[in-house]
């Protein structure tokens, strides 16, 4: 019983450590996760599927912008907030380029970049 006060005090003092923008974010996080909405305000009618096929339509939009690799190039899937880049594209700068724009455009959490060039293997993880 006193290892469970422990560890509601550690949450607590956690949370309070946490800014209150942050604080903010996790509870509108972990009330999309449970189905609910930010705290007095109705939820939004899309669901983080409809949010993570907006976010794919904006990359599309910003980042493929004024790029030489056709958008048919690389493939480009959103899972919450994570884009995972997969495809061929010419050379290794370009690569780079891509995510680096795909990281500019908000609402990006993280980019999982598993673009190549010809002749090499595709990676399985970025990193």
């Amino acid at each position: 019983m006193r290892f469970l006060k422990l560890a509601a005090l550690a949450g607590v003092l956690g949370l309070i450590a946490l800014g209150a923008r942050r604080r903010a974010q996790l509870r509108d996080r972990l009330g999309s996760l449970f189905g609910r909405g930010r705290v007095g305000v109705e939820p939004s009618p899309t669901a983080t599927l409809g949010d993570d096929q907006l976010l794919k339509a904006k990359i599309e939009s910003e980042a493929f912008r004024d790029v030489e690799a056709a958008k048919g190039d690389v493939n480009v899937n959103v899972e919450v907030g994570v884009v995972y880049l997969r495809g061929q594209v010419e050379d290794q700068t370009l690569i780079q380029e891509l995510e680096q724009r795909v990281r500019a455009v908000q609402g990006v959490n993280r980019v999982e970049n598993l673009l190549h060039t010809p002749g090499t293997e595709a990676p399985t993880h970025s990193g």
